[in-house]
């Protein structure tokens, strides 16, 4: 019996440290993942007409908005060390068109980032990285993929209420 107590406490204690061991990464992951919903959500409300619209001239359309957040999650990983799948083409995101074309390279561009936050290992958080805008370390460019994606969910709020679109989480 007292041998069953030992090997228990022993695999709770190593689940535990287990699941504390990228706990920072496994967080901004599941933060993360409800922006990465509710900017799909947004998407898939907006009618195919709507995905060229735009607020004013020189401002991205609906399209734009989703395809720099597909490119930023490439980019950013890239940066982290996870160069995109072999069949992205990062020059040509830009260039896709269709609201079916564009959610699924979303949705592709959020599944690859969600999957590369928790392969950066908690000893190489503080390791400084150049994102070409800043110079930050690890850690802060998991902030950042983070921070970009919920700060376009809010413009694309605002897009969808300009367009009557009510966000699905809302109604």
């Amino acid at each position: 019996m007292k041998n069953r107590i030992v090997v228990a406490l022993a695999l709770m204690a190593t689940v535990f440290s287990y699941a504390q061991d990228k706990l920072t990464q496994n967080t901004i992951q599941g933060v993360l993942t409800g922006n990465q919903s509710q900017v799909v959500q947004l998407a898939e409300a907006f009618s195919e007409e709507q995905y060229d619209w735009r607020p004013m001239e020189g401002v991205n359309s609906v399209r734009e908005a989703l395809l720099h957040v597909a490119g930023a999650n490439y980019y950013l990983a890239s940066k982290l060390g996870f160069a995109p799948p072999a069949d992205v083409d990062m020059m040509k995101l830009g260039e896709i068109t269709g609201k079916d074309n564009v959610i699924a390279t979303l949705k592709k561009s959020n599944a690859f980032v969600l999957d590369k936050i928790t392969l950066v290992e908690n000893a190489t958080l503080n390791e400084e990285v150049d994102f070409g805008f800043a110079k930050m370390n690890k850690l802060a460019g998991l902030l950042v993929i983070m921070e970009h994606n919920g700060e376009h969910k809010g413009q694309l709020i605002a897009y969808a209420r300009s367009n009557d679109v009510v966000p699905p989480w809302s109604k």
